[in-house]
């Protein structure tokens, strides 16, 4: 079986069908850039393109940038405002005539991680963070997701964590990727005297740079690169619309 999983960022919106039994993606992927406006209404066009790309007919998985419960929206992260409390899964349905599940991006991202990827062999509590613009997380104890946990958003040095920690940090404010480390460092350590996880799985795109820096992570727990970096997104969301999540 095979459903559509489409990534929601706040540069680019990704659509690839995926094969639920394996985690693969079946063809190349799509992307178009996120609308400007990036209202739903906007955004909701980029789908009818992406479906239309795939002659897509079938069941749907929509990752999204912000907390998402039953379908509705309840925050938005580099989206517009008007994404909060809108009724997504609804609004999707309605359109398409297709069975849609709407969940958070990260969430997403760790799903593709628990069930193919870096977290498959993994028992405990393992806390997945996607470093990118922001700092995504998904928490899993022995498997089951912890819903929308965000922790990008906890306070740490008098702000976001993310606005310390994130990856765009690297690029917009030319801080070299091993100093970088050493604040990503810090937030771990922050992290783990909250929760305690057994393990700490980094994606995004600078996770392929792991290697580089690896070095400088020194946690309780043990840490390593995700899988699938910044298609996890995608293949999670395909993933979330089967019985195995």
């Amino acid at each position: 079986m095979e459903a559509l999983g489409i990534d929601v960022g706040g540069s680019g919106v990704k659509a690839a069908p995926v094969d639920l039994s394996t985690g693969k993606r079946v063809v190349k992927r799509k992307r178009v850039p996120t609308p400007e406006s990036s209202t739903p209404a906007a955004v909701y066009e980029v789908f009818d393109q992406l479906i239309s790309h795939f002659d897509w007919k079938g069941p749907i998985g929509c990752a999204l940038p912000g907390v998402v419960r039953n379908g509705v929206m309840l925050t938005a992260a580099n989206v517009d405002d008007g994404w909060i409390g809108r009724d997504v899964r609804t609004d999707l349905e309605e359109r398409y005539g297709q069975e849609v599940t709407v969940l958070n991006d990260a969430d997403a991202a760790g799903i593709a991680e628990n069930l193919f990827g870096a977290a498959r062999e993994l028992s405990g509590t393992v806390l997945l963070l996607t470093l990118g613009t922001g700092i995504g997380s998904a928490l899993f104890t022995n498997g089951v997701l912890v819903p929308n946990t965000e922790l990008g958003h906890l306070e740490f040095h008098g702000r976001d964590a993310e606005d310390y920690a994130a990856a765009r940090l690297v690029s917009q404010e030319r801080l070299i990727e091993r100093d970088w480390a050493v604040r990503l460092n810090e937030y771990l350590n922050y992290v783990e005297s909250v929760l305690t996880p057994d393990h700490f799985i980094l994606g995004g795109g600078i996770s392929k740079n792991f290697d580089r820096y690896a070095d400088l992570l020194n946690t309780n727990a043990t840490v390593r690169a995700a899988r699938f970096r910044n298609r996890a997104g995608i293949i999670g969301a395909a993933l979330a619309t089967g019985e195995a999540v």
